[in-house]
């Protein structure tokens, strides 16, 4: 059969092609591009752009569209207009010959560890391993003292039953190392230059001392020096004498440590260096070892009165010699201050008895140095105090601000030494340190040798 379809004519074939070609430019415009990221939730390509035909056909665009139109009109004017600020920038510095400024760190971005150079960048450290506590302190010079970066101190009782076994128990010894591990990290982080580490009556008087400093430096890489106790007495002086009220004639100072005891008579001298030791004793009571050395506490205020004039009775028994070789002394300075020919007896004590004691003297909620450290407390405050704790129980004891749980069962030892000194030397006043062997352990490895300051 023949077709009897009319030819097409040129005008409907130029129509067909006008449709395919508009047919043709929507699904471009529609279609993303490779750089473009695509809605996931059914909308159009982020930042596409509306065909010409959609805008002329009178519809409006979507206002993403027009939003990231505009977002792409604006960052290309900034980055124009950085562009412009640093070439006028460049240009002013070449004519002027000026070195470009330095960048400003990114406070977010890590940063090297810092890097000191010479003597005064260094970091020095002291670490104090006593019979009751483990403490640490780092240091860097800074001027005629030096400035801590770091402090780290533990109740370890490391002497705790050597009274009774002559040797450290495998208790003790873990508690210790516990607490030295975390020196032993402290020093690595702090990158420190110079180090003294130091065991005093604990590690003295135990049968497997040497054994424990051993494995101390085996574990750790701590090397620990079990010092004598004059070396340990002539480093507590070193380290707190700046605080001694200004006088003339000897001074006494005391340390009462966890295993021992140590009294110094000294005296300064006229350029202000360190001061003379002109006599010392080392008694092996301190707050641990006494405490194991009488009876048990028991919870009636007779016993309690018993036990601590038994107290008494040993650590004078401890001081007798001491006491007898300064009393002389002792005599005529007071005799000197009577007839207004020199001044009162002075005293300085280091120690956490007394720094103890101070608290509860000056009613603080809870321990602060700042307010301890070279106060000056009248002696009979401290007398009336120490007695009123040795007739408290253990739990009464505990309820007393700045004493707590660690203290309560050995604060009583520390009272009863505290009286004897104060017995042997009648001081009017105490001052008070907290400061000693670290601090004197710093003074000696940074070289400071003249009372200008203290730690800051």
């Amino acid at each position: 059969m023949a077709d009897h379809t009319p030819p097409d004519t040129p005008a409907k074939v130029q129509r067909r092609g006008e449709k395919a070609r508009r047919r043709a430019r929507k699904s471009r415009a529609a279609a993303p591009r490779k750089d473009q990221r695509v809605d996931v939730t059914g909308g159009k390509p982020e930042g596409a752009v509306v065909p010409a035909e959609q805008s002329n056909s009178g519809a409006a665009a979507p206002p993403t569209s027009r939003r990231g139109a505009r977002r792409r009109r604006g960052a290309k004017a900034r980055e124009r207009g950085v562009a412009a600020k640093s070439a006028q920038a460049k240009s002013a510095q070449a004519k002027s010959g000026a070195k470009a400024p330095a960048k400003t760190p990114d406070a977010s971005a890590p940063r090297p560890a810092p890097y000191f150079h010479g003597p005064f960048g260094q970091s020095y450290a002291a670490i104090d391993l006593g019979t009751n506590n483990c403490r640490l302190l780092i240091a860097r010079p800074a001027g005629d003292s030096f400035v801590v970066v770091d402090a780290f101190s533990r109740v370890v009782r490391l002497g705790e039953g050597l009274a009774q076994t002559g040797q450290l128990s495998d208790a003790a010894m873990e508690r210790a190392m516990g607490a030295l591990r975390i020196c032993a990290d402290k020093l690595r982080r702090r990158g420190v230059a110079l180090a003294r580490s130091v065991a005093t009556e604990a590690c003295r008087r135990a049968t497997n001392g040497p054994e424990f400093i051993e494995r101390v430096r085996r574990e750790t890489g701590i090397a620990l020096d079990i010092i004598s106790a004059r070396e340990e007495a002539r480093l507590a002086v070193l380290g707190c004498h700046i605080l001694i009220e200004p006088g003339p004639g000897p001074a006494l100072v005391f340390d009462i440590g966890g295993g021992s005891t140590e009294l110094v008579l000294i005296e300064h001298q006229d350029d202000g260096g360190v001061p003379l030791i002109r006599d010392f004793v080392s008694i092996p009571y301190g707050v641990v070892s006494l405490t194991e050395s009488c009876r048990p506490e028991l919870d009636s205020p007779q016993d309690r009165a018993e036990r601590y004039a038994e107290m008494r009775a040993l650590v004078d028994d401890g001081f007798a010699a001491f006491a007898a070789r300064i009393a002389p002394l002792r005599e005529e300075l007071v005799h000197d201050h009577l007839e207004h020919k020199g001044g009162p007896l002075r005293l300085l004590g280091t120690s956490g008895t007394v720094t103890t004691l101070a608290s509860v003297h000056l009613d603080l909620p809870h321990y602060d140095r700042s307010a301890v450290d070279g106060c000056i407390v009248p002696a009979t405050s401290m007398r009336a105090i120490s007695q009123r704790l040795s007739s408290l129980s253990v739990a009464g004891r505990r309820e007393v601000a700045c004493i707590g749980r660690e203290r309560a069962d050995l604060v009583v030892a520390g009272c009863a030494i505290l009286e004897s000194i104060l017995d042997l030397w009648p001081a009017a006043r105490l001052g008070v340190a907290d400061r000693g062997i670290r601090e004197g352990i710093l003074r000696s490895l940074i070289g400071i040798t003249h009372n200008k300051g203290g730690p800051a």
